[in-house]
């Protein structure tokens, strides 16, 4: 049995909100004030009845489009953070700095080493830990 039966499009959106379960939802019906609520709670797209079978196979492709990009994103951020933790703590601050945008130079005097030095740490960092994309 359907755990969402006879519940309303807002009820279903809330509990898998609550659930963690991130997925797009496209609600069908109501006025304008179910509409705001469903906009402002995630949901993709909120169509009137009646609606055209091509416009809701639309809004399906969209919407699904949409969370595939946002999981790649999620995964790509995920997989960023965990090669991230992976750095030892002196590779990480290079790498903090780095990001911050500051130059080999300014490394070198924050870090209190010789520029050679910190061009090592600033060269070797990314490659060693593939941690690259961080830095763009």
């Amino acid at each position: 049995m359907c755990a969402f039966l006879g519940m309303g499009g807002l009820e279903v959106q809330q509990k898998l909100l609550e659930a963690g379960i991130n997925i797009p939802i496209i609600i069908a019906h109501g006025g304008i004030p179910m509409t705001v609520k469903a906009m402002k709670s995630g949901a993709f797209e909120f169509l009137t009845k009646p609606f055209r079978h091509q416009e809701f196979l639309d809004t399906i492709q969209q919407a699904l489009q949409r969370d595939q990009l946002s999981r790649r994103q999620r995964n790509a951020m995920a997989e960023l953070q965990e090669r991230y933790k992976g750095l030892t703590a002196r590779e990480r601050k290079v790498m903090d700095l780095v990001v911050s945008g500051m130059q080999t130079k300014q490394i070198a005097s924050m870090l209190g080493t010789s520029e050679i030095t910190a061009a090592v740490h600033r060269g070797c960092t990314p490659r060693r830990k593939r941690t690259h994309e961080a830095a763009r």
